[in-house]
Formats: C-alpha cells, sequence, structure tokens
C-alpha cells in the first residue's frame, strides 16, 4: 500500500496546482486583454488537447507501464507552467494552455491503472477509487483560496512560477516514489481475488476473468455521462468568475470554488455509500447536479454558496462511482484503455463547457445549458444493460 500512498500524494499535488489555477485564468486573461469569448476558448482548449494525450496514454499505459508517464507528466507540466508565468498575450497563454492539457492528459491514466492494479479484490478496488476522489476532493478544497491569495500577495507571475516549481519537485519524488513492478506492467496480470480473499487455483483463471470483464463491458453511451458531467463542471468554472459576487474579489472567487470541494468532501466521507451499486450512485448524482443547475439558472432563493455546497455533494457521489464501475468490469489488461477513454470523455466535456458558455451566456444562461446536458447523457444511458452491471458491483 505505500505505492498507493505515494500515488495519493502525486495525486494531490498535480490536482491542488490545477485547482489553484481556477480563480486565476479567468482574471488573468482579462489583464492581458482576452474577451469573455476567448478566454472560454483558453480555458477550453487545455481540454481538448488533453484528447491526444488520453489516447497515446491508453495504449502507453498498458504496454509500458504508469511510472514513466506518471514522473514525465508532473516534471513537463511544471515546466510548462514556470513558461506560463512569462506570457505577455492572451495567445501566447492559449498556446502554453493547450500543450499543458497534453503533457497533463497522461497522469490520470497513468495514476488510476496503477491504482487498479495494486487491488488485491474488487472490495479493496472499490476503496481504492473511493480514495482517489478523496484525495481529489481533498486537494481541491483550499487550493482555489490558495491560488488567490497567492495572486492577492504576489501577482500572477510569481504565483505561476511558485506553483510550476512545486509540480517539477513532485515529479523528482515521483521517480523514487513509484515502485512498479515487473507484473504490474504486464499486460495478462493475475486474477484478483474474491471479496474473501481467495485466489484462482487455475492457471487460466486469469483469462477467464479478462473474458468475464469483457462480457460485462460498458456501453458506449455510458460515457455519455462523464462527457456530461465535465461539461457543466467546464461551465461552471467558467461562468463562477465572472459572477457578480465573485468579480468583487479574487480571494471572494476561490473561496466560491472551495466550498464545491467542501461539499464532495462532505459526501466522499459518507463510507457507507460505497455499499451502494455504483450505478445508482452515478444516476442519483447525475440527476440531483442537473436540479441544482436548474435551480441556478432560474435564479432560486437558496444562497449561492449553499448551491454550490449541493453541487459538491453531487460531485463526491458521481465521480468515485463512476471509476468504481468501469474498473469492476474491465480486465485488468484493459485498465490503460478504458481510463484513457473515461479521461477523453472528461476532456471533451470540459472542453465544450466553457467554449460553449463564453458563446451563449449573454443570450442564456450557462447553468441552463450545463442542467441540459446532464438530463441529455441521463435520457441516453442504456438502463437494460445497466442493471445486471449495477448488481454485479454493489458491494
Amino acid at each position: 500500500m505505500k505505492t498507493a500512498v505515494w500515488l495519493y500524494l502525486f495525486m494531490f499535488v498535480a490536482f491542488f496546482d490545477l485547482h489553484a489555477q481556477y480563480p486565476m485564468l479567468s482574471p488573468f486573461a482579462l489583464s492581458l486583454g482576452a474577451a469573455p469569448s476567448f478566454i472560454g476558448l483558453i480555458m477550453g482548449v487545455y481540454s481538448l488537447t488533453h484528447l491526444p494525450g488520453n489516447l497515446l496514454a491508453g495504449i502507453g499505459v498498458d504496454r509500458y507501464g504508469s511510472k514513466y508517464f506518471i514522473v514525465g507528466s508532473l516534471l513537463t507540466a511544471g515546466t510548462v507552467l514556470v513558461l506560463q508565468s512569462q506570457v505577455t498575450n492572451p495567445w501566447q497563454l492559449l498556446w502554453v494552455r493547450s500543450i499543458s492539457g497534453f503533457v497533463l492528459a497522461f497522469l490520470s491514466p497513468a495514476c488510476l491503472s496503477m491504482l487498479a492494479k495494486i487491488a488485491k479484490d474488487r472490495v479493496q478496488q472499490g476503496k481504492l477509487m473511493a480514495g482517489n476522489g478523496f484525495v481529489h476532493t481533498l486537494a481541491s478544497v483550499g487550493s482555489p483560496a490558495a491560488g488567490a491569495f497567492l495572486v492577492a500577495k504576489l501577482g500572477f507571475t510569481t504565483s505561476f512560477l511558485v506553483l510550476g516549481w512545486g509540480l517539477i519537485a513532485t515529479g523528482v519524488l515521483a521517480i523514487f516514489g513509484v515502485r512498479e513492478t515487473k507484473q504490474m506492467r504486464n499486460q495478462h496480470a493475475p486474477q484478483l481475488d474474491d471479496a474473501h480473499g481467495h485466489g484462482a487455483p487455475q492457471a487460466g483463471a486469469a483469462d477467464m476473468q479478462d473474458e468475464h470483464a469483457s462480457a460485462g463491458k460498458i456501453p458506449w453511451l455510458f460515457f455519455g455521462i462523464p462527457l456530461a458531467l465535465s461539461c457543466s463542471q467546464g461551465i461552471l468554472f467558467f461562468e463562477l468568475p465572472l459572477m457578480k459576487a465573485a468579480m468583487e474579489s479574487i480571494v471572494t472567487s476561490g473561496l466560491l470554488f472551495s466550498m464545491v470541494s467542501l461539499g464532495a468532501l462532505a459526501t466522499l466521507s459518507l463510507l457507507f455509500l460505497n455499499r451502494i451499486a455504483p450505478l445508482l450512485r452515478v444516476v442519483a448524482g447525475s440527476l440531483s447536479l442537473a436540479l441544482v443547475f436548474f435551480g441556478m439558472a432560474v435564479e432560486w432563493p437558496l444562497p449561492l454558496v449553499v448551491s454550490l455546497f449541493m453541487i459538491g455533494m453531487a460531485k463526491g457521489v458521481i465521480y468515485p462511482a463512476i471509476a468504481t464501475l468501469l474498473a469492476g468490469h474491465t480486465s485488468r489488461s484493459r485498465y490503460g484503455r478504458v481510463f484513457s477513454l473515461l479521461s477523453i470523455s472528461y476532456s471533451l466535456g470540459a472542453f465544450f463547457g466553457p467554449t460553449v458558455a463564453g458563446h451563449l451566456r449573454e443570450a442564456l444562461s450557462p447553468y441552463f445549458v450545463a442542467f441540459v446536458v446532464l438530463m441529455i447523457g441521463l435520457s441516453l444511458l442504456p438502463f437494460n444493460r445497466f442493471r445486471l452491471l449495477g448488481s454485479q458491483t454493489a458491494g
């Protein structure tokens, strides 16, 4: 489990840096003279360039293992962030963000693949995925406020330098901290034990397990849910810093982002939720999230901080459930590919979200767009295919 602790540490630092930039990017782009529509493009291109990186990561992780991609992603992303501190116009920021999106695309599939492989049974696998969600959320709780505080005290240039060198230092630690055995790099890894710790007695059991996982593979339409989820979050991350309450102070903007993370932390702390079938958690969480966005679109009477906290609560239910569902119904030899498909879905959504919001915010509430996208994703789910999948993965 030392490997899991190291992976959690690396992901914590990476996600901390990423979320610390959310309250920075829109004001920084405005200071460079970017229009709102161009700001949406700057935020969206980061996710668009994730796509080729995700595709390469899916093949590379399964073939060469995770360590090289974890180390390389952290070191390169830190270097790019240092370069970001030197940009002087919106087009330079666009190019730097596009490069950053590509190099960080390798980190999540590599880490999730390694976490899934070190599990001894399905129950432990679910706990490790929930731990990943917990670390992700913990990193995002204080990071927006910390990023806003850095800018208020040090300015944009020094803040980006601090965050960049932090990633570089973490990449150096990953060289010594990540231990990947030859067996973990092997595509045909041994079968997972069942929940009681009993392994497979026969030599061909691993192949049988792979066939069983393939038989219950996730339908393509399922990936519409992570795409819609990421699209809604991209809209939120674009729109929130530009709202009247957030424009008063960059520190206020950072604190509003932190409310989302606190909400996610609240539901991630409810460990009994892991006993519910992941499909049910995905559907319930997505429906709740859509209703909150609808409420924000019609300006319901709930305070903004309460709405953001509820958005975070829904995210804390959905993200670990998606990862658990995918890991439970994919053969170990294809973890890299399936998690790269998940990352591709997230990347597409995160590109379209802020891009659409930047062009429509003058005519239509971006939060209504988030509601519509989530409802479309839910309506396309092939529930007849998922009844069996949901019950198999529960527990």
